[in-house]
């Protein structure tokens, strides 16, 4: 008997399960509660068997019946089609997903590496949407090239930051096992043209009258207008001023530890007068936060008083994208036609160090980068006397270009508390 999809669609239900034949196996159970699912019924090694195809009319009767007739080639080869179905279903269950790949790749690489909660953050706005329950075998090299294509049309540079978490993401994944290849292999970043943008005096002093805490024409938070001073002070990463911690700073030191670190060594700065007299403000507004530059969403801010707060470990330091966020809404107010980003703060103290004739070696250890080639094998000099001495001159400049007359003390006023 062959059945048709009317016959199918009409079949009411019973007190009792029933079923109805199509050919060849092909059988529909009707339940009590009128639920309609194909069967295929067959014998292997002389047992009678069963296997599910699908429940109607989510598998319509056209698709149920190609299934039945894979099923029976399967058959035909010597292999239990019932049992193979089972053990796929069960690879598939068994099979990962892209976000417990995240998990995985977070809890035993991602987390430990410097700026991880900045690459995490990529993948969670623009991948983890649109692949969060696929399974990370199901993920092909095209679902990834539409992927950068889309978050290249809005931000280049944000693509190929993704693209390299991606690519290290899925190669981790091959590593335990989740996939035997990574379809992300040998795929080539767009080629990015170098910022080059570095402040004139003019400017330089547009922005720091902008970022007076007393300017209120200029609707900055003022932890964020200290952050940018500290950077254009010290020529430090965005990121590393927005999380420096009140337990890194002993007397006229900042010590950034190597794990907060993009190339996982230790960086002690030197704190002089101006950037001294920047933490004293900064002290203002903390509330007993353990952050030198506090979130405005930070309970302990929020709060405004400790004891009113959520736990400590819920408090946040100010988001280094909050740095370029409050440039891009406000420099048009500050009478800078040309924009420019927190990163081209630390670009600029880089040459005007270079200007004031201190040497290479030493601006590339104010800033934190390490020694290349042979020097990085040998010279383990610190070179703390020295980048205080070029970030003594560069204060210098900068007054200067401030037009600060008065001459600053080489006494360092401000003082860490031993515990906060």
């Amino acid at each position: 008997m062959t059945i048709t999809d009317l016959q199918i669609k009409n079949l009411k239900a019973r007190d009792r399960k029933y079923e109805v034949t199509d050919a060849q196996g092909l059988v529909v159970h009707v339940q009590p509660t009128g639920k309609k699912t194909f069967f295929y019924r067959y014998m292997f090694s002389g047992n009678s068997r069963i296997m599910k195809i699908g429940d109607y009319p989510g598998v319509s009767l056209a698709e149920a019946r190609k299934r039945h007739a894979d099923a029976m080639l399967t058959l035909q080869s010597g292999i239990d089609p019932g049992k193979k179905a089972q053990e796929e279903k069960m690879r598939r269950i068994a099979a990962p997903t892209f976000n417990d790949l995240l998990d995985e790749f977070w809890k035993i690489e991602l987390s430990k590496t410097s700026s991880s909660h900045e690459r995490k953050r990529l993948v969670d706005k623009d991948a983890l949407p649109r692949w969060k329950n696929v399974k990370v075998t199901d993920i092909r090299r095209r679902d990834a090239v539409l992927l950068l294509d889309h978050v290249r049309e809005r931000a280049p540079v944000t693509a190929n930051r993704l693209q390299g978490v991606l690519v290290r993401m899925f190669n981790f994944a091959a590593e335990r096992g989740m996939i035997d290849f990574s379809p992300l292999s040998g795929m080539r970043k767009t080629k990015e043209k170098p910022r080059s943008r570095v402040l004139t005096d003019d400017e330089i002093k547009k922005l720091w009258n902008a970022m007076t805490i007393e300017n209120n024409n200029i609707d900055i938070f003022h932890l964020t207008k200290l952050a940018l001073k500290a950077i254009l002070l010290t020529g430090q990463r965005p990121g590393e001023v927005a999380s420096m911690r009140w337990d890194q700073i002993k007397d006229d030191l900042w010590t950034i530890p190597a794990e907060d670190r993009k190339n996982d060594e230790e960086n002690k700065i030197p704190i002089l007068p101006m950037m001294a007299e920047i933490l004293e403000q900064a002290k203002q507004y903390s509330y007993n936060s353990q952050y030198v530059f506090t979130s405005p969403q930070s309970p302990l801010y929020i709060h405004k008083k400790p004891d009113k707060a959520k736990p400590k470990e819920e408090d946040l330091p100010l988001n280094r994208l909050a740095l370029s966020r409050a440039l891009q809404r406000h420099v048009p107010e500050m009478e800078i036609e040309n924009p420019f980003t927190p990163h081209d703060l630390r670009r600029t103290v880089r040459t005007r160090l270079a200007e004031i004739g201190i040497s290479d070696v030493i601006a590339e250890r104010v800033l934190g980068h390490k020694l290349q080639g042979i020097l990085a094998v040998y010279n383990r000099h610190t070179y703390d006397l020295e980048k205080r001495q070029a970030l003594a001159l560069w204060e210098k400049r900068l007054n200067e270009i401030l037009g600060i007359t008065e001459k600053k003390s080489n006494v360092i006023p401000f003082k860490a508390e031993a515990e906060r």
